[in-house]
């Protein structure tokens, strides 16, 4: 392993979305776990402070959690624990009200734990909270690129649409890709992604860039019974093989100063082209 003194900082993804049930967590998680089966270093960050479930979809029993951090009584290492295929995944509290809001003093511990987690990864996921919360739009403030999940239902489209507008909004120039999760088949996905792409161009001058779709996979809802990965228990299901280009797309750059992914129109193309075609996950 390289030492994490002499690590390039860690690429920063915000994986979240307008609303729940669309599958953001899980993606998440096994997004995770794909990039670290391609050979990175991979930090998982729960960060839906107060209502966070990444250990329980993993089956995980923390001592403590990121709450204990930002309160300034524990270190970053060590509310660090050892995930699934080696990913490092940090907790966050479940039901702690006094997450629900931080001030000042929280948000640079949180930025300083960060900066900390990301010396000894390749790449540091953080799983937000669902809506367009305070805490969401400063966690993908951090980030140097912001996955949006969303599905085919009509109110997770026009959610996701929302939290892209936020994003502009809040962080000009900030590069955004969406993930339609949870397809009936690749034609589904460019559907989706389509009606989203066309709203972002004309209405806030963005170039939103497609990373992809899940398919509708019964064996990953198996898996999330089961408090495993589905990369873990069925590695070449419809779901597994999507989760994995993603994963794929995604470790093909990592950051630099000016950040990877292209955002406002007539930037450089995002480094795959900005795809809009149904293309089969292999």
């Amino acid at each position: 392993m390289v030492p994490a003194s002499s690590r390039p900082i860690a690429t920063r993804i915000a994986i979240t979305s307008g609303k729940g049930g669309v599958g953001k967590t899980s993606l998440s998680v096994n997004l995770a776990v794909a990039l670290s089966r391609l050979g990175h270093q991979v930090g998982l960050v729960d960060a839906d402070f107060s209502l966070g479930n990444v250990d329980v979809f993993l089956g995980l029993t923390p001592d403590d959690h990121l709450g204990a951090v930002l309160g300034g009584t524990r270190t970053i290492d060590e509310v660090t624990i050892d995930g699934p295929s080696g990913i490092r995944v940090i907790p966050a509290g479940s039901g702690v009200r006094a997450l629900t809001s931080l001030d000042d003093r929280t948000w640079s511990r949180l930025t300083a734990a960060m900066d900390q987690a990301g010396r000894s990864v390749d790449f540091l996921l953080f799983d937000t909270a669902p809506g367009i919360s305070n805490n969401v739009l400063d966690i993908l403030g951090l980030s140097d690129y912001v996955v949006v999940v969303t599905s085919y239902d009509p109110s997770a489209v026009v959610d996701a649409y929302a939290v892209i507008k936020l994003i502009s909004a809040s962080a000009p120039g900030k590069a955004i890709g969406v993930v339609v999760n949870s397809t009936r088949d690749a034609d589904e996905g460019t559907v989706v992604f389509r009606q989203i792409s066309t709203a972002a161009e004309r209405f806030l001058g963005l170039q939103l860039r497609y990373d992809g779709y899940v398919l509708e996979d019964r064996l990953l809802r198996e898996a999330q019974l089961a408090q495993i990965p589905v990369l873990e228990t069925e590695s070449d299901s419809p779901a597994s093989r999507c989760i994995r280009r993603l994963a794929s797309r995604i470790a093909s750059v990592r950051a630099s100063s000016a950040g990877p992914w292209a955002s406002r129109l007539g930037q450089t193309p995002p480094p795959f082209g900005r795809s809009t075609g149904a293309v089969p996950c292999a």
